[in-house]
C-alpha cells in the first residue's frame, strides 16, 4: 500500500476511535487513582496518629493494655510499609514507561 492510500484511510480511522471517550476514561482513571492514593495516605496518617496517642497514653499510665498499644503500633507500621511498597511500585512503573521508546 502506498503512503497516499494510507493517508486517505486516516479520516476513517479517526471516526472509528472515539477519542473524547478515551480521554474521559483516562481522566476518570487518573482521578480515581489519585483519590485512592490520597485516601490511603490519609488512612496511614490517622493510623500513625492513633498509634502515637496509644503509646503516649501507655507512657502516662492512662492505658493499661500493652497488647492494644502494640496492635495499634503494628497496624500503623504495616500500613506504612504497604504504602511505601505502593510508592516503590509506582515509581518503578513510571521509570519503565520513561524507558519505553516511542
Amino acid at each position: 500500500m502506498k503512503v497516499s492510500q494510507a493517508l486517505t484511510l486516516l479520516p476513517n480511522v479517526e471516526q472509528t476511535v472515539n477519542t473524547k471517550a478515551v480521554d474521559k476514561a483516562l481522566q476518570q482513571t487518573n482521578d480515581s487513582f489519585g483519590a485512592m492514593l490520597n485516601k490511603a495516605i490519609g488512612d496511614v496518617n490517622s493510623l500513625q496518629s492513633e498509634a502515637s496517642k496509644a503509646v503516649e497514653s501507655l507512657v502516662t499510665g492512662e492505658a493499661q493494655d500493652l497488647h492494644e498499644v502494640m496492635i495499634a503500633v503494628e497496624k500503623a507500621r504495616t500500613s506504612f510499609d504497604l504504602l511505601m511498597e505502593i510508592r516503590n511500585k509506582t515509581v518503578d512503573m513510571y521509570r519503565e514507561i520513561m524507558r519505553t521508546q516511542v
